[in-house]
């Protein structure tokens, strides 16, 4: 059985988040202030990795490291603009 959970993020560079094998990244996106990830999970599934979330601003300098995107989030009325991928090269 499969549904969707969501997962805080810290507001930093880099950070890992643990996911069931075979989870789905969907979006990032904010409730409230707080950045969060929501992904589609399957119940049963007992094994977990640790994914590496990795967020930039926008004109921040990236190397060439191999990413997918999520998506991009604003906090503070928009005032600060982040986007979200997730590291795939680890």
């Amino acid at each position: 059985m499969k549904t969707i959970f969501k997962y805080p993020l810290m507001q930093v560079p880099e950070e890992q988040i643990s996911l069931p094998v075979g989870a789905e990244i969907l979006t990032v996106q904010t409730q409230g202030e707080q950045p969060c990830i929501w992904a589609m999970i399957d119940l049963n599934e007992i094994r977990y990795k640790n994914v590496t979330i990795e967020t930039f601003g926008t004109g921040h300098k990236m190397d060439d490291a191999e990413r997918r995107y999520i998506g991009t989030y604003q906090i503070n009325n928009g005032d600060y603009v982040f986007h979200v991928f997730e590291r795939l090269d680890i």
